[in-house]
């Protein structure tokens, strides 16, 4: 599976009955948060259709939630083999609902568009910035690990990411940011690389869908660029909608390992 992620840009490991039992504690506990109104006022966005939820769960930096143990399974001892045991921050509970994608506040609708056509293909970590909302390297990721929480239809809104598009990415910001030290990547505008380089890989990488069930886990390798698909007509979902808990814990400041780690 590690051989797949650093060639692909993505793995997806089975179903763990440590994950399943990490699970069965959190679910109850994500759920109230979900529902919460102040979690709610903040994150509930796209017209109800997405509840973004960043630093939403309530883990401690091992992964325990409310008693269930620290977060363990192959796929979180396979990024800790490749980056090292790094401290989690509070997971994101991201919810999708049937209807999504709705336009998102303040979005244009060149955005909207985008969102739908593209299923908002991004990279973390490269946050807009200012008012003219320059593309800068701000969060440097070592991973994303996803846990699904639901058990939905394959095509209710999965996420979704294009296969070896890391590749290509990794490529094109080194040549733009290896040559600088490391503490002034910050400030450099990506923004007309990026999305050149984001046409390339629409044009060149396969996307794939992940529909995860509960107990599997996947990881995205943190330049792969990936997205979520628009809710499918007819998908079936529980009523609390796709809910995947989410960890990006980031590599130790003052490294270059955003450019040269696998």
């Amino acid at each position: 599976m590690v051989a797949r992620l650093l060639e692909k840009g993505w793995a997806c490991w089975p179903v763990d009955p440590s994950v399943t039992d990490w699970i069965g504690h959190v679910l109850p506990i994500a759920k109230a948060c979900v529902s919460d109104p102040a979690e709610q006022a903040e994150w509930l966005q796209c017209e109800g259709t997405w509840f973004v939820g960043v630093d939403t769960l309530p883990n401690t930096p091992s992964g325990d939630v409310g008693g269930s143990g620290p977060l363990t399974g192959h796929a979180y001892q396979a990024v800790c083999d490749l980056y090292g045991v790094l401290p989690l921050h509070r997971g994101q509970i991201s919810v999708i609902y049937p209807g999504y994608p709705r336009p998102r506040q303040g979005e244009s609708e060149g955005g909207f568009r985008y969102r739908i056509k593209r299923d908002a293909a991004h990279v973390d970590g490269l946050l807009a910035v200012g008012s003219e909302r320059r593309r800068m390297v701000r969060e440097r990721h070592a991973y994303i690990l996803g846990l699904p929480l639901t058990d939905c239809d394959s095509s209710a809104s999965p996420l979704v990411v294009w296969e070896g598009s890391h590749r290509i990415m990794q490529a094109a910001f080194a040549k733009a940011l290896s040559h600088l030290p490391e503490c002034e990547w910050d400030s450099v505008d990506l923004t007309d690389l990026y999305q050149a380089i984001r046409r390339t890989v629409f044009d060149t990488c396969p996307r794939i869908p992940l529909p995860a069930k509960p107990g599997e886990a996947y990881v995205i390798h943190r330049l792969a660029l990936h997205g979520v698909a628009p809710w499918a007509e007819g998908a079936a979902a529980p009523e609390d909608g796709r809910m995947i808990a989410y960890f990006r814990p980031e590599l130790p400041a003052g490294t270059r390992d955003w450019l040269d780690a696998p």
